[in-house]
């Protein structure tokens, strides 16, 4: 059976790079802050889900180490570079990368706020199971998990990232290319001032909500 790994895309986190979209509510120091504690957050779930080796992929070469010690912290032993012109580009790499190198790859965001060890584990067990994508929708119209069972490139060239219609999109092209999609319970990430309120039902994460 082929093995499942966790890739957790996430950006080198330096203040003014990561959660540009929340500096005007939080400052750069409190967006990177936050961010790291997001992805901190995350590491947390997919190592918990004990389903496969984790790895983290950073958009760029780490300029500081902050990467490489929460990457110890959850005991996750790869940190790989992202390669692309754009995020499909990037995705498209590293799904393929993993899968030319035999096993079943999970893609999961660094800013998701309510993944779960069992999104994870059903991840895992599509993809297992026969499916030949399996996507983790967000509230906002995108997904925060993709894996695939085989190289799907036509899924992500030319799509409107960021945009309301992705995970739209997403289905009219899996069904056009005939694949077998497995879909999991919807999942939030963090991406507007407006999303900080939902903080406040994240133990840990609530003073957030409140920015001073």
């Amino acid at each position: 059976m082929r093995p499942v790994r966790i890739l957790v895309f996430a950006r080198d986190p330096q203040p003014g790079r990561v959660k540009t979209r929340l500096i005007p509510a939080l400052g750069e120091q409190g967006a990177h802050d936050l961010y790291l504690q997001l992805l901190d957050r995350v590491l947390g779930r997919v190592r918990a889900a004990g389903i496969g080796v984790v790895e983290l992929w950073s958009d760029r070469e780490p300029s500081g180490d902050r990467l490489a010690e929460l990457a110890a912290a959850h005991g996750v032993t790869a940190i790989r570079i992202q390669q692309g012109d754009d995020l499909g580009a990037r995705m498209t790499h590293a799904l393929e990368t993993v899968l030319a190198e035999g096993a079943l790859p999970v893609l999961v965001g660094s800013d998701l706020l309510d993944l779960t060890v069992q999104h994870c584990r059903d991840a895992g067990a599509a993809l297992r199971g026969g499916a030949d994508a399996v996507f983790a929708p967000t509230v906002d119209g995108g997904y925060g998990l993709v894996g695939l069972a085989a190289p799907w490139p036509a899924g992500f060239v030319d799509m409107p990232w960021g945009g309301p219609g992705v995970m739209a999109e997403t289905r009219r092209r899996a069904e056009a290319s005939g694949l077998e999609r497995a879909e999991l319970a919807g999942i939030r990430d963090l991406d507007e001032p407006a999303d900080l309120a939902r903080l406040a039902e994240i133990p840990g994460l609530a003073a957030w909500s409140r920015p001073e």
